[in-house]
């Protein structure tokens, strides 16, 4: 087994948890970190370093080539940029012997266009909208969020501002989308679901401490009550294997915000509290039946702190 890491980056955690999910099933097995960055911290850590070219269709061929080269079992995407690049090769590369663990093409679609994402007929997700007015203006909505429509939108993000601030701020986005602000919790909740679309476990975790767009200190909500209601609409979605919903809690209320249908940065604390996701994926990609390993969620509260580490060579 040579697992590729694609778009490792600086994702050492996630990197250490893949390395332990591979060793379990194949003790030679090989993980190997591919980035177009020769110098990302990862390249100290895996078992192999590829300097990959950038996942455009034009560099299609000679990925592939050497995907085979360096006889790649499986792909893990990291990146949204590269989710429906991966998507798309998948019945090709299954040809030659190579899995690639990410939800079907248009499950990723629809997750990346958040505007598509809230027009789903699935109960709880936040309403949005590609302009501020006709019925979101006439609507009793006082204060609102504007995002951009696609990408990771944390950066240029506008909350809770009143309709004005909210015109303003959505003439400086690219492609913005509007949505009422609600006030509550916000929550994680990482997910893994089988080929069948099939949520096998969820853990639902709050991000406590947030820098640059990455958890810092995130703790677990074991046992959350509305955990059925979000099974549900994971399984709506028709994703596969590891994914992260964002979602806010007011009162006893659930709101959906979006779906990253990919591992997420702090996802090493669901395989830390039983959603076993990168070995889940890892054994049903081998044809077993995922069914005979039970999913043995904590019941305690765990909490995860990601602070810098020497390590010395």
């Amino acid at each position: 087994m040579n697992v590729l890491l694609s778009s490792a980056s600086n994702k050492v955690p996630l990197l250490l948890a893949l390395k332990d999910a591979v060793k379990r099933i194949s003790p030679s097995g090989v993980v190997t970190a591919g980035d177009i960055n020769e110098k990302v911290l990862t390249r100290y850590f895996c078992d192999e370093f590829w300097c990959m070219p950038p996942t455009v269709e034009a560099n299609i061929d000679h990925i592939i080539a050497e995907l085979k080269q360096r006889k790649i079992t499986h792909i893990f995407p990291t990146r949204d940029g590269e989710l429906l690049f991966w998507a798309a090769l998948k019945e090709r590369l299954s040809d030659a012997n190579i899995v690639v663990i990410v939800s079907e093409h248009h499950a990723i679609e629809r997750c990346l266009d958040k505007l598509a994402f809230a027009q789903l007929d699935v109960p709880s997700i936040i309403p949005t909208f590609c302009e501020l007015n006709g019925e979101l203006k006439q609507s009793k909505i006082k204060r609102y969020v504007v995002k951009e429509r696609f990408g990771a939108g944390s950066k240029s993000i506008g909350v809770n501002l009143n309709i004005d601030d909210a015109a303003a701020h959505g003439k400086t986005l690219s492609s913005p989308i509007y949505q009422p602000f609600i006030s509550g919790q916000e929550i994680s909740v990482d997910a893994w679901l089988t080929r069948e679309n099939v949520v096998k476990a969820a853990v639902c975790r709050v991000r406590e401490l947030v820098i640059n767009g990455e958890s810092q200190v995130t703790y677990t909500l074991p046992q959350f009550p509305l955990l059925p209601i979000i099974n549900d609409v994971l399984s709506a979605l028709k994703l596969s294997g590891p994914v992260v919903l964002q979602a806010i809690v007011s009162g006893q209320h659930l709101h959906i915000i979006e779906c990253n249908s990919r591992f997420g940065g702090a996802s090493t604390l669901g395989i830390k509290a039983g959603v076993d996701s990168l070995y889940w994926s890892l054994y049903e990609s081998l044809g077993h039946n995922i069914d005979q390993i039970p999913a043995i969620l904590s019941k305690e509260k765990l909490t995860q702190i990601r602070a810098a580490t020497d390590y010395y060579l």
